[in-house]
């Protein structure tokens, strides 16, 4: 049975993503899901392998009400917008899975992926995370992405960036001026951000 499906397409502050707005939800809400290949999307994500068939799909983001895709360079939005828009809408219509398995964010999926960096507890970590979750995710969120705090450590604070955020041409502009100076703001401890993707 066909489900009524509505998707729009939003330009992101990316010129490599756009973001695939979806009227229900495809993810719980905080979840999101980061794939850079199909290899990676296999056993976890049967919408996301299926969009990397397609020859110019260079990433695939989930995220509660929105699907990021990041393309390759050698094709404009103009001729695959709509086709993208069609099968995402087709997919969700169908009442296909988007996700079967949520990767664990301390895995890594790729075969070349450097082990990330354990960071130990810190007296400051809950205090960042509520700065992040009420004043950066919901903008990060409209732009398409997400933003994960990943740990503090001698003032310096890392986080992970997901979907239209990972290289964005503007996204240490964003990390600089916006998210530093926030944390720096409201806890005079924090030195610098850092994006451990960049």
């Amino acid at each position: 049975m066909k489900v009524p499906v509505t998707v729009y397409a939003e330009m992101t502050p990316n010129p490599s993503t756009m973001k695939f707005v979806v009227n229900k939800h495809l993810l719980g809400a905080g979840d999101s899901a980061q794939f850079n290949s199909m290899a990676e999307a296999k056993g976890f994500s049967p919408l996301a392998a299926e969009l990397f068939s397609l020859p110019f799909v260079k990433g695939v983001f989930l995220a509660s009400n929105f699907v990021t895709i990041t393309k390759t360079d050698n094709l404009s939005w103009d001729f695959i917008t709509m086709e993208l828009r069609e099968f995402i809408k087709e997919w969700i219509g169908d009442a296909k899975d988007v996700l079967i398995a949520m990767p664990s964010p301390n895995d890594p999926v790729a075969e070349d992926a450097a082990p990330k960096k354990v960071f130990a507890p810190s007296e400051y970590d809950d205090a960042i995370q509520n700065l992040l979750e009420e004043y950066v995710q919901p903008a990060v969120a409209n732009d398409g992405g997400q933003i994960d705090f990943r740990g503090y450590e001698n003032g310096i604070v890392t986080v992970l960036l997901k979907g239209s955020c990972a290289g964005c041409p503007s996204s240490t502009a964003t990390l600089k001026g916006g998210i530093e100076s926030l944390l720096k703001q409201h806890l005079p401890e924090i030195q610098e951000v850092i994006a451990e993707n960049e």
